[in-house]
């Protein structure tokens, strides 16, 4: 399949530092994939972001975004390719529509409907509200409809469910897979793990500027983590490994004399297989 993304052997130092931001990451996200960035805060995966969206020069190695190096890009990338910030971006002065409306005319090309995107971010009801007075939750929800206006081919979204409830974060899950239905290649960056694993293709763990793991969600779990059983009685309970379950006498002692109440089994989620790859806390 085409490759919307190849980065190879990429480095990145900012003036100044000693300690390169990026240190020889090499990634490629194939055209309509969803692809997961996790790592806590100052690993790289903003960096990562500015210099695949053309917004940090002077890396070293190579980075293709959609068939050429973002080098040698100019400002026609941006009519292909959509980009969110954490920080919201907008006109504080327009209401939300007003801000899409004009941020429609300063692309070439035919723009969405900008009442169908506020819509889709749950914020339709709130089209005519001054920009200066949407909450957090509002700036990212609508900074993701922005960046989806004129439809773009690739888009990064910068923890697009930040300060969202379950049924904002709920719908922001359902919009990436919409995007992704139409052909859209996405690249998340964020610390949500329900939307890491059920959203994304792949995800990739970021830490000092390494890209240290790289995987399906469901496979990475499995290869990394502890599939247990749980089991609770009156007045205790236990904690069996799902492998080796049938030969464990200590399980079958405990269903035999106990009066078990429930009995469970789970995985490792993204959050206990990253600190187990990566012996750092996501947080």
């Amino acid at each position: 399949m085409p490759e919307a993304i190849a980065a190879r052997g990429l480095s990145f130092t900012y003036r100044g530092s000693v300690r390169p931001a990026l240190d020889d990451v090499g990634v490629s996200v194939a055209e309509g994939e969803i692809l997961g960035l996790l790592g806590p805060s100052g690993a790289g995966k903003s960096t990562l972001q500015r210099v695949l969206t053309g917004l940090l020069a002077g890396y070293r190695g190579s980075v293709r975004v959609l068939g050429r190096e973002i080098r040698d890009w100019g400002r026609e990338v941006y009519e292909r390719i959509g980009v969110t910030f954490e920080t919201p971006v907008s006109f504080r002065h327009l209401t939300l529509r007003e801000n899409l409306v004009y941020t429609a005319r300063l692309y070439y090309g035919s723009a969405r409907d900008p009442e169908e995107l506020l819509a889709a971010v749950g914020l339709v009801d709130d089209a005519d509200l001054l920009a200066a007075r949407m909450s957090k939750g509002m700036g990212v929800r609508f900074n993701v409809a922005r960046a989806l206006l004129h439809g773009p081919e690739l888009v990064f979204l910068d923890e697009p469910t930040a300060g969202l409830d379950p049924v904002g974060a709920q719908r922001m899950e359902k919009l990436i897979a919409v995007e992704r239905d139409r052909g859209c290649t996405v690249v998340v960056t964020t610390h949500d793990m329900t939307l890491a694993h059920r959203a994304c293709d792949r995800v990739g763990f970021v830490v000092d500027g390494r890209l240290v793991a790289l995987g399906v969600p469901g496979g990475l779990c499995r290869r990394h983590g502890k599939r247990e059983v749980r089991v609770t009685w009156d007045g205790g309970s236990g904690v069996y490994p799902l492998d080796g379950l049938a030969d464990d006498v200590s399980f079958y002692e405990a269903l035999r004399t106990r009066t078990v109440r429930t009995l469970h089994s789970r995985e490792a989620d993204l959050a206990e297989v990253f600190a187990s790859v990566t012996g750092r806390e996501l947080s």
